[in-house]
């Protein structure tokens, strides 16, 4: 393809249970991301993502490194059918944990280096998630401004923040149980729709500075290089400057909030372009319908998308 190309990684939520079995028995290219995947962890997690249990892969710990390996056969297994040209790709940008999908993709750190990471970066979550008993919840429908104002009267003292900016009218919440249960009540008596999510506990929020603190210490210690092609930030919703500010936005990115609609905005801004969102789900290409419908997405999450195209 010689088209310019804009590279979308998904983050935590986007995984369920089979993904990435059909590209594995179909692409090698595939097959050999998750062999070198279940090396480097010491455990099988192809087995994990391609039979489950579901509860196992949704551990914050577990779904962090699969969606990570799942992502990155995805696009090797459409690299390796001929659907990517990495010389026509223009920009990578990941939500979450996707971001270090895209820094990998881009050339700042090897794919072990990249998983060991991501795994660590589950690990420390979980551990923060588990310490202190928070959540998070969706409000659709509400502005930045009304969000920030029904955080200010729903907190009393406790954290509550936007947590993830994700499209026009859909914003996501982090804080403590009782915050967000106080902040959806709120919501919902405003004729807003609030939905408490599923999830470990308050990510993108001040609850998981414990988690962020060692992580400063991970990065620290891997050698990373400054992207061959502009990888965007969550923290600032632009490309990243340098590698020395790689690592100090990815801490920053576990405290605070993701920026992925203003994200969005900036890739469109830079210019027209074939957006291919990699796999697992189709959550990226959903929320970039929001933004404009008239885009050309182009999803790579299975065997049979990528034959397909």
């Amino acid at each position: 393809m010689s088209i310019k190309t804009y590279i979308l990684c998904p983050g935590q939520g986007a995984q369920h249970v089979g993904m990435g079995q059909d590209l594995a028995s179909r692409f090698s290219a595939a097959r050999a991301v998750f062999d070198a995947a279940s090396a480097t962890l010491g455990y099988d997690l192809a087995a994990i993502c391609f039979n489950g249990p579901e509860e196992k892969l949704n551990r914050t710990d577990v779904s962090q490194p699969a969606i990570y390996a799942t992502s990155v056969a995805s696009f090797e297994a459409a690299k390796q059918a001929g659907l990517i040209d990495l010389a026509c790709v223009t920009a990578l940008a990941g939500l979450s944990l996707g971001e270090y999908t895209a820094l990998h993709l881009g050339g700042a750190f090897g794919f072990a280096e990249g998983l060991r990471l991501v795994a660590a970066r589950g690990k420390y979550m979980q551990e923060a998630a588990v310490a202190t008993p928070s959540g998070m919840v969706a409000i659709i429908g509400a502005d930045d401004a009304v969000v920030s104002e029904l955080c200010r009267g729903a907190s009393e003292g406790e954290v509550l923040v936007p947590a993830n900016y994700n499209a026009p009218g859909q914003i996501v919440v982090s804080g403590s149980n009782a915050a967000c249960g106080r902040f959806a009540n709120a919501a919902s008596a405003a004729g807003y729709k609030a939905v408490p999510l599923v999830v470990a506990g308050a990510f993108h929020s001040p609850l998981m500075q414990s988690g962020a603190d060692k992580m400063a210490v991970e990065l620290a210690n891997t050698p990373t290089s400054f992207p061959q092609m502009p990888v965007y930030s969550n923290v600032t919703a632009t490309p990243h400057a340098d590698a020395t500010s790689i690592k100090r936005f990815l801490v920053d990115q576990i405290v605070k909030p993701v920026r992925w609609e203003q994200t969005m905005q900036s890739l469109l801004a830079a210019g027209e372009a074939r957006f291919v969102e990699l796999g697992p789900g189709r959550v990226l290409t959903g929320l970039l319908r929001k933004i404009n419908r008239r885009l050309v997405i182009d999803n790579y999450a299975t065997a049979d998308s990528i034959l397909a195209a």
